[in-house]
């Protein structure tokens, strides 16, 4: 007697950017058809403007074409794991190898400036350095420059901590990572000791406001541990 798959239920996110892509996309090309319909009669009056707004519009077109290769589904939540696509790789974690996730914030001054990231915390950074793809990790390390600045800037972290550390990472197992996993290893260990979290879920990978994303997830890692497959 052959047994039955079981279907675990699963949360499909698809990512707000892949929409942006599409609506820039075509205020690009409407722009730039009205731009040249405008530039046939006023061309030696306004050469340097039209020749500008060519530019523009061909970089917002560009901008929302890159757009449109982010991949259909950025988030795929089941029971068991949460699963982030990438147009560059993915990684997969368990719910229980997160120990917090909250949304990214800093105190500056006497002010609370919320970051548009989703920060996750693992039980132990060991648990995504066989869970990531190489292409991501590597992509990653320069995609988080953004955050390493903001680190420097706000005195989160050090010159020397915001360099990419090319060193082997040794797992707690005494196990060598080399590689890029090794520099994107090195720099969530240092994110961490400045923002608290060791991964980032930026904004514009969610279909919903970062609030309701955020206690989402917070919503199926309470789940996971009381879910039972019937």
């Amino acid at each position: 007697m052959t047994g039955k798959a079981v279907q675990h239920p699963s949360i499909i996110i698809k990512p707000i950017a892949k929409h942006n892509g599409i609506s820039l996309v075509i205020f690009g090309v409407l722009l730039l058809l009205t731009t040249l319909l405008f530039a046939q009669h006023y061309w030696q009056s306004y050469r340097f403007a039209y020749i500008f707004m060519i530019l523009l519009c061909l970089v917002i077109t560009l901008v929302g074409a890159v757009k449109l290769f982010e991949p259909a589904i950025s988030l795929y939540l089941t029971p068991d794991k949460i699963t982030f696509n990438h147009r560059y790789g993915h990684w997969q974690l368990a719910w229980q190898d997160i120990q917090n996730i909250n949304i990214v914030a800093e105190v500056v001054g006497i002010e609370r400036e919320t970051l548009p990231y989703i920060g996750i915390r693992l039980v132990h950074i060991d648990n995504i350095a066989k869970n990531i793809s190489v292409r991501l990790a590597n992509r990653l390390i320069h995609q988080q420059q953004g955050l390493i600045i903001y680190g420097v800037l706000h005195q989160l972290m050090t010159m020397e901590q915001a360099q990419i550390n090319f060193e082997p990472f040794i797992l707690s197992n005494g196990e060598p990572v080399k590689g890029p996993i090794a520099a994107f290893l090195h720099q969530s260990e240092r994110l961490s000791s400045a923002f608290g979290y060791h991964l980032f879920l930026p904004a514009d990978s969610f279909d919903r406001g970062i609030n309701e994303f955020s206690q989402l997830l917070k919503q199926c890692k309470m789940a996971s541990s009381t879910y039972q497959v019937n």
